[in-house]
C-alpha cells in the first residue's frame, strides 16, 4: 500500500451521491495497492482459473453518515486484473471500473521482505514494490496505516447516479512499514492528468500487510 496526499479538489466529481471525502490530520489520500486473491469464491463457489490472480488498484477514501454513526469506506478509480470475466463481474455486480492487463508478481524472504507487482499496459510493464524488515506489528489507533486499512466499506457510483454500498469484512491487519519503496508507473496515461502531478511525488507513506480472509458482502443501494 502506497500512499499519497492529493489535492481534494482532484476527487470530488468522483465522490459517490450521499458520501463525502474522509481525511486524516486534514490530509486527503490517495492509495495504490497490489495484492493476491487467493482461494477466491463466488457465492461459495471456486470458478476454475479464477481463483488466484493479482489486483492492482488505485483507491480513496469516503464516510457516508448513516444515523447516528459514520460508514468509513473507499472508492476505487480503477482495478486491474489479468483475467476478463473477472472484471465483467465486478462491473456488471458492482458498476466498479475493472480493467484487464497482464500481471504478475515475486515475493522474496532473504535478510528482508521484498514484494513487487507488475502490470502491462500501453505496451510497458509497471511496477509497484516495497521492502521490510522483521517482523509486522499490529495497528496503532488514530495512525495513519490503521486509517488506510481500516475502511471497511465500499461505494460505487451507479449508472442511474445512485449510490452502492457494500461491506468488506476482515480482521485487523499487521503491517510493516517498508524500508523502500519504489513507484514506476505512468500515471497520467492510466489514471489520468488529474493524478499525476500526486503519483510522480514522493508518497507519505508506503507499507505491507499481511492480510487475511477477506468477505465482499452483497451491496445495497443507499441513495
Amino acid at each position: 500500500m502506497v500512499n499519497y496526499a492529493i489535492d481534494p479538489a482532484n476527487l470530488q466529481s468522483m465522490v459517490p451521491r450521499g458520501a463525502e471525502l474522509d481525511t486524516w490530520n486534514g490530509t486527503t489520500y490517495v492509495s495504490l495497492v497490489a495484492f493476491q486473491f487467493l482461494d477466491t469464491r463466488l457465492k461459495g463457489w471456486r470458478v476454475p482459473f479464477h481463483v488466484n490472480f493479482e489486483e492492482i488498484n488505485l483507491r480513496f477514501y469516503v464516510k457516508r453518515r448513516d444515523g447516528t454513526d459514520w460508514k468509513r469506506g473507499v472508492v476505487f478509480i480503477k482495478e486491474i486484473v489479468p483475467r476478463a470475466a473477472i472484471s465483467l463481474v465486478a462491473r456488471l455486480a458492482y458498476n466498479e471500473n475493472y480493467v484487464t492487463h497482464a500481471t504478475r508478481h515475486n515475493f522474496g524472504m532473504a535478510e528482508e521482505l521484498s514484494v513487487r507487482y507488475q502490470w502491462r499496459c500501453h505496451g510497458r510493464w509497471n511496477t509497484l514494490s516495497a521492502t521490510a524488515s522483521g517482523a509486522p506489528r499490529p495497528l496503532i489507533d488514530g495512525e495513519e496505516a490503521q486509517f488506510i486499512t481500516e475502511h471497511y466499506s465500499g461505494y460505487t457510483r451507479q449508472r442511474d447516479g445512485s449510490t452502492m454500498e457494500y461491506e468488506v469484512r476482515h480482521p485487523s491487519w499487521k503491517v510493516w512499514d517498508t524500508t523502500r519503496a519504489t513507484v514506476d508507473v505512468d500515471v497520467a496515461r492510466l489514471y489520468g492528468k488529474q493524478f499525476a502531478d500526486a503519483l510522480n511525488h514522493p508518497p507519505t507513506s508506503a507499507f505491507i500487510a499481511d492480510g487475511s480472509e477477506v468477505a465482499v458482502m452483497g451491496g445495497r443501494r443507499v441513495r
